[in-house]
């Protein structure tokens, strides 16, 4: 399995793949290792959490370069994905026993209650735009639950799959409670099938979520599935337009853009159209896109050459069918993955840049004329995962962020961005099942009920 710079355009790692055999002796020994980890107190459990944040933080500098080295990361932007990573470790260390004590329920019985308990080994599906956060979002909350993890992480990112498993051991959580192993998409559906994976997690595309809930579904394992976007940021006329545009630009370009819940589609009230247009084509083009060891890039390159042209495409098909490019909208000549940051309007159904996710730094601008235009182009999307509201009427902004937009998630006044603290995923064909918060401790965990007469 092969790692190759996207800046570059070099390889920087070849790894050896599992073979089958190794791949079921890994799960076996997973699953031996979850009998006794099930067992180990929380605050236990925690100790290694903790001490799992604190590597994060101590090895910042080598992870970052690792990120950005395999993936095309800005490093500062790798540097804070790990710090979140140790975030996400310390959240769950502190607050795992609270979100599965016990839940007392009145009844006719003397006693009847709750209680939540851990299933085995889940299988987490990752893929390659965060390649620490997603795993970690994942990782925290089901070790702190006496789950046992398995990861098949993207094959472009093996390197970060290695670096974990080996954070994991050196933090001293029991040997074996977490293990990547190297193989291809096409290997995963025989270990959906193993009867020792108990549930299924995925964050990637809506075909590969299907693909996963269909395996999972034939052998009734439970999924969480965090698939695409296509995020609608509504901006209404009372918004302050000048910190709107700057953060709509950071919400779009974050990770050259290739983010589920990266801003994406912008759709701004008649009256401050022109403003916001003009303030927000500032912010994309001062973009600078180059190496991502460099403090001055803003932009790195994308993950690969491939997902670059098939974004082009999209742009093109959208232009050809009546899209206009406002900067942006061509391929650098270079030898890396770079697209730089792109601007389209005139965008109509029927485009590319209307119904499907565009996966890198290109933005869709929509003019509208009322609220109720405004929800309808918002809502008219396969997708919802996040979505955000600008306005100084915090009162309008909270309903329609409450009861207008269909989305998993929407910011007021910001752009969208995942917190421990919070619940995360999406509605539609942006998946289904909640990370993060109580409710994502909660996923992979049986819910008994006990009832004592």
């Amino acid at each position: 399995m092969k790692a190759i710079n996207p800046f570059t355009g070099k390889v920087c790692g070849i790894y050896p793949k599992h073979t089958e055999k190794e791949v079921i002796q890994i799960i076996d020994k997973v699953d031996l290792a979850f009998k006794s980890w099930k067992r180990v107190a929380f605050a236990d459990r925690a100790k290694y959490m903790f001490r799992l944040g604190e590597l994060l933080l101590e090895k910042k500098d080598w992870l970052s370069d690792l990120i950005s080295t395999e993936m095309g990361k800005v490093k500062k932007e790798a540097g804070g994905e790990v710090e979140k990573c140790a975030w996400v470790c310390r959240y769950y260390a502190e607050n795992a026993e609270a979100f599965l004590k016990n839940e007392t329920i009145k009844t006719e019985a003397s006693l009847s209650f709750v209680s939540f308990q851990p299933v085995g080994t889940i299988l987490a599906i990752m893929p390659w735009n965060f390649p620490f956060w997603q795993v970690f979002r994942f990782l925290a909350p089901n070790l702190m639950a006496g789950n046992t993890g398995l990861l098949k992480h993207a094959s472009n990112v093996p390197g970060c799959a290695l670096a974990i498993e080996q954070l994991v051991g050196e933090a001293g959580f029991p040997e074996d409670v977490f293990r990547a192993v190297l193989i291809s998409g096409s290997e995963t559906k025989s270990v959906i099938e193993n009867a020792k994976i108990k549930g299924v997690t995925l964050t990637g595309s809506t075909p590969a979520g299907k693909a996963v809930a269909a395996a999972a579904g034939a052998v009734l394992k439970k999924t969480v599935l965090e698939l695409g976007g296509s995020d609608p940021y509504v901006i209404l006329e009372d918004a302050d337009i000048a910190e709107a545009a700057g953060l709509c630009a950071s919400g779009r370009l974050l990770n050259a853009g290739q983010s589920c819940i990266g801003a994406k589609r912008f759709i701004v009230m008649d009256a401050v159209y022109d403003e916001f247009k003009a303030e927000f084509l500032k912010h994309m083009q001062a973009a600078v896109f180059g190496d991502p060891m460099d403090d001055k890039t803003t932009i790195g390159p994308m993950a690969r050459t491939d997902l670059r042209d098939e974004l082009h495409e999209q742009v093109t098909k959208s232009v050809e069918k009546g899209a206009a490019i406002l900067c942006g909208g061509f391929v650098p000549q270079a030898e890396a993955a770079f697209y730089p940051a792109t601007v389209l309007e005139n965008v109509k159904p029927g485009m590319p840049a209307y119904h499907e996710e565009l996966f890198g730094p290109v933005a869709s601008l929509f003019r509208v004329y009322n609220l109720e235009e405004a929800v309808s182009i918002a809502n008219d999307t396969v997708f919802g995962l996040g979505a955000a509201v600008f306005t100084r009427d915090h009162e309008k902004g909270l309903k329609l962020a409450e009861t207008g937009v269909e989305s998993g998630c929407v910011f007021i006044n910001d752009f969208v961005k995942s917190d421990p603290r919070l619940p995360f995923g999406g509605v539609k064909e942006s998946g289904y099942g909640r990370e993060l918060s109580l409710l994502g401790i909660r996923e992979f965990v049986n819910a008994k009920t006990v009832v004592l007469k």
